[in-house]
């Protein structure tokens, strides 16, 4: 399989752009926040190691048949950055096989962009053939499940580094046929 390359996304609200090295400075300041933190770990980066990262991201996964996919989120009406989405595509038997993450900056948490930019992002997938998505999410970060979920993903019992496996399989009306069907917990 062709390696994939990020291409525009555009959303009701948000473009999503391929990431550029000139995004640096901007992305600075939204990912400023120590709190922001808390769950991907790290600390705030300066701009120009933040600069050095998209470089090295830019140059790809050396890894051949693996897929570095990343973008900045622009929130149209005010022309500003508000996060980061990424996809990391491989080749499995089965077809293309992405582990996607999100990020949006403190400023513009709690008004769905993180939703709206992850289903932009799964929609994308879909088109470019990649049969299963997946994301590890921190146990204690509710926000992010609640976006996994609205992206079609379901909650696995797979962990890794201590997140939890989120997984949307390569026929997701299978999912939903499971989630309708299945009873519920308790009494």
């Amino acid at each position: 399989m062709n390696p994939l390359e990020a291409e525009p996304i555009v959303t009701a609200r948000l473009d999503l752009v391929p990431l550029g090295i000139g995004h640096a400075e901007e992305m600075t300041e939204v990912l400023a926040d120590p709190a922001l933190h808390a769950f991907i770990g790290g600390v705030p980066e300066s701009a120009e190691a933040l600069r050095a990262r998209y470089e090295r991201l830019a140059r790809g996964c050396p890894e051949p048949g693996v897929s570095w996919l990343n973008w900045v989120v622009r929130l149209r009406d005010e022309d500003c950055l508000t996060g980061t989405v990424q996809a990391t595509v491989t080749a499995s038997g089965h077809g293309r096989v992405a582990e996607i993450a999100w990020v949006v900056g403190t400023a513009w948490q709690g008004r769905g962009i993180a939703t709206e930019a992850a289903r932009g992002l799964v929609g994308w997938l879909d088109r470019q053939s990649v049969r299963t998505v997946t994301a590890h999410i921190h146990p204690e970060h509710r926000a992010s499940e609640a976006v996994a979920a609205a992206a079609g993903l379901t909650l696995t019992g797979m962990w890794q580094d201590g997140e939890r496996g989120w997984l949307r399989p390569a026929d997701p009306q299978a999912v939903d046929a499971r989630a309708n069907s299945a009873s519920p917990q308790g009494g």
